[in-house]
């Protein structure tokens, strides 16, 4: 392990899979559905006003982007520098870590998007082998996430 990793907090050693480290809030942050795609938007796009950031996040709600970027700047991932103008301008850029965890989320999401054909095929391949289970599941997964709708 290296001088980072084993940096502590309190009593314990930064560790993800102990439900008291706070790394584990970070991790979620960074890596629910819309942390990773703000952080993803921001890396490719360098520093992007709100509504800049809300067209190109797709289907994220005004609040939920808001709420993001607050987590997101919290955990100093990212940086929002509001200029005195009128109508007032506020820009969001990554900061040095941002950039970081981007460069590797990034990759993440090239992989998994280079990969969807064997993704979808082992979808279709589990739905006919499970009777569609796998189908109705994610259908409610997907109604969970959006409320219902």
């Amino acid at each position: 392990m290296d001088s980072a990793a084993q940096q502590t907090c309190g009593d314990f050693a930064f560790d993800v899979f102990s439900r008291l480290c706070p790394s584990r809030g970070t991790l979620e942050d960074v890596t629910g559905r819309w942390g990773s795609l703000t952080v993803g938007a921001l890396r490719e796009g360098g520093t992007l006003r709100f509504n800049e950031l809300r067209r190109r996040i797709d289907g994220v709600s005004e609040k939920m982007l808001s709420q993001t970027l607050h987590a997101l700047e919290r955990d100093g991932l990212v940086s929002r520098q509001a200029q005195p103008t009128n109508p007032p301008r506020v820009d969001y850029e990554l900061t040095p870590l941002g950039q970081e965890i981007g460069e590797r989320l990034l990759a993440l999401i090239e992989l998994v998007e280079g990969r969807m054909p064997e993704v979808l095929t082992a979808r279709s391949r589990y739905d006919e082998t499970c009777g569609g289970r796998g189908a109705r599941a994610a259908l409610y997964r997907g109604r969970r996430e959006t409320g219902g709708r």
